[in-house]
């Protein structure tokens, strides 16, 4: 029959023995994961590592996405169709020269089309954003 203390060490014994196993699946689980993406350059690292440091450098992979980074990257290979590939230059106001009519008018419209789910978004060069504000 096992004393007290004999059974508080058995106990101690298989969390510790399932703490290590559940350490090493974890391990285990990240290797495949770095063979899988072609990252062998990190296992080498991995296995010259001890105690904490191997543990902050395991949740750090298993943080990563690596098959999103992988499509990223595809994509990046791909070749981009351009159905247009003229430049024209297009109708424009020049908002100084608006009465205070149009100007009201302009500012309804906008209001409108905004309540209406009806905008879009333009990109301008550098600094038009600024200049254009006046």
């Amino acid at each position: 029959m096992l004393n007290i203390d004999q059974t508080f060490y058995h106990k101690i014994n298989n969390i510790m023995t399932e703490r290590n196993e559940r350490r090493m699946d974890k391990v285990q689980d990240t290797i495949e994961i770095l063979k899988t993406y072609h990252q062998e350059h990190i296992i080498k690292l991995l296995e010259k590592l001890e105690g904490k440091e191997k543990e902050e450098l395991i949740e750090q992979i298993n943080k990563i996405d690596f098959h999103q980074i992988m499509e990223l990257y595809d994509n990046t290979k791909k070749e981009i169709e351009i159905r247009e590939n003229k430049i024209e230059n297009i109708a424009y106001l020049d908002k100084a020269k608006l009465t205070r009519e149009q100007k009201e008018e302009f500012e309804q419209l906008g209001e409108r089309a905004v309540r209406n789910r009806e905008y879009a978004v333009v990109t301008m060069a550098g600094g038009q954003g600024t200049r254009l504000r006046t």
